[in-house]
């Protein structure tokens, strides 16, 4: 069996639709993309898994 080569973007429950949140893909091995819904084109950022469940899973920090 081969590993996928395409992502497979799903976008953010969070964006309500409208085209303003980010987009995910998390079937490459190794990898979570990550990029920017309204440009696709501008850019795509790449996480570790375990780094992306750890960001997906913490709770966020106050100053």
């Amino acid at each position: 069996m081969t590993e996928p080569t395409v992502p497979h973007w799903h976008t953010s429950t969070r964006s309500s639709n409208q085209a303003a949140c980010v987009e995910v893909a998390g079937n490459l091995p190794g990898r979570v993309l990550v990029r920017d819904t309204k440009q696709r084109d501008g850019g795509t950022l790449a996480f570790a898994p375990a780094a992306w469940r750890a960001f997906l899973t913490d709770p966020p920090r106050r100053g």
